[in-house]
């Protein structure tokens, strides 16, 4: 990939420098490490050209067929992509996340994938309502709809079968979860918890980016074994596992985030850990394992 500034044992590679990605800069120039900052939107790969000078690649494209394929080329030119290509498919299509946690027989919500928009109302009779739609590439809670009846629902897959985009008509449905006006956010990195959020909204979802506020708290030992077990999973090195606490106190994994962004989770932790730090030094751990 093309580079502009000297090379090093680590790259980060984005489009956007965001105070994540500053706060990481900053956690490599503290522990001594150089990272060189590589922005996807000008980057390409030539086939067959030799190993690109960084060992760890950091990968925090928020695009996510741009972070797919920056991984697969990094990877078939020699170098370690955290999070890997494998991770990112994963991750980055909500069934193919629902599919792999089912296998491992982690609790998740009932999940459906029908094939046209006609086929996701029978799949929603099966279900039952109220229910929500999603994207099946997808963050920050965009295109997520609430599907509290029948009625609703046939409006809504009207207008996803108008869609001109042959992929949209794929619909992952998924049983709404009757549960406090909170979900949980839990960063993993080299498959140890750093901690736990709450994250309160006075909408149904409950996305930071949609204005959820955020509030740290302590985990049950079971909450923690879930969320490493999810992000073994689906072979994360650094995710952010949502989990969710029904009525009935049960606690499924909703989803397993490749990307994690953790500003707000920073702030509700404060000084109890540094998630840039940490994953800087879990990327230092991983660049003396290549080396071996």
């Amino acid at each position: 990939m093309t580079t502009s500034t000297r090379p090093g044992p680590f790259a980060m590679l984005a489009s956007r420098m965001r105070a994540d990605e500053k706060r990481l800069l900053d956690a490599f120039e503290r522990r001594g490490a150089h990272c060189e900052y590589v922005d996807s939107r000008a980057s390409w790969s030539l086939l067959h050209a030799q190993r690109p000078p960084w060992r760890i690649v950091l990968n925090r494209e928020i695009g996510h067929a741009r972070a797919l394929y920056a991984a697969r080329a990094l990877e078939a030119a020699g170098a370690t992509v955290v999070n890997s290509a494998a991770a990112t498919e994963v991750c980055g299509d909500k069934w193919q996340t629902s599919v792999a946690l089912r296998r491992a027989g982690l609790p998740t919500p009932r999940t459906a994938l029908a094939l046209t928009p006609e086929a996701a109302l029978d799949a929603l009779e099966e279900i039952g309502y109220p229910a929500v739609v999603k994207p099946l590439v997808g963050s920050w809670g965009r295109l997520v709809t609430l599907l509290p009846d029948r009625r609703t629902a046939e409006t809504v897959m009207e207008y996803i079968a108008a869609l001109p985009a042959p992929q949209s008509h794929i619909v992952y449905v998924q049983e709404l979860i009757a549960k406090p006006d909170r979900d949980i956010r839990m960063i993993v990195v080299g498959g140890e918890v750093l901690g736990a959020t709450y994250r309160r909204g006075t909408q149904w979802r409950t996305n930071v980016a949609r204005g959820a506020t955020t509030e740290a708290f302590t985990p049950s030992p079971g909450m923690a074994e879930l969320a490493v077990m999810a992000a073994k999973t689906v072979a994360a090195d650094i995710a952010g596992v949502d989990l969710i606490e029904s009525d009935d106190g049960e606690v499924v994994v909703l989803e397993v985030n490749h990307g994690v962004e953790f500003s707000g989770f920073q702030r509700a932790m404060g000084d109890r850990v540094d998630v840039a730090d940490r994953i800087v030094e879990h990327l230092m751990t991983r660049s003396e394992s290549c080396c071996e």
